[in-house]
């Protein structure tokens, strides 16, 4: 399942993504509009920050923004940020690879081919939207 974190941070990037203009939107007006504890969405956007997503800007008018252009912030980056490894098995992760310690032979294992399949399909997803795609 989906995550909350994942779940509100891709709510609080399409809100900000929808802005007209590039001005920096409080963290207040973004928890209101989306229903989103104002605590929880404060440490989603630290993260979100701190990977080069966002920007913020303190004191009066400030708040948070895009850095980037919606069409160059790829669902894959926003999903690794906020959930993680995008494989559900640790055996098929292109970043996080981890042989599983119960498996003796990952080719003749049929979980390892079922997750494969998972994986590539969610990559694929991913790998073809961007912020823009969910703000049309």
């Amino acid at each position: 399942m989906l995550s909350k974190k994942t779940k509100y941070g891709l709510k609080a990037l399409t809100f900000l993504a929808a802005q007209k203009g590039k001005s920096p939107v409080q963290i207040a007006e973004i928890a209101k509009q989306e229903n989103i504890s104002q605590k929880f969405l404060e440490s989603i956007l630290l993260s979100l920050r701190k990977t080069g997503i966002l920007g913020s800007k303190k004191g009066k008018g400030g708040g948070y923004y895009l850095i980037k252009d919606p069409n160059e912030i790829m669902m894959t980056d926003v999903m690794r940020i906020l959930e993680g490894p995008i494989a559900m098995v640790s055996c098929v992760s292109l970043n996080f690879y981890e042989k599983c310690e119960d498996c003796p032979d990952e080719a003749a294992c049929s979980v390892h081919q079922l997750m494969l399949m998972v994986r590539d399909s969610a990559l694929e997803v991913y790998r073809n939207n961007t912020l823009a795609d969910l703000i049309k």
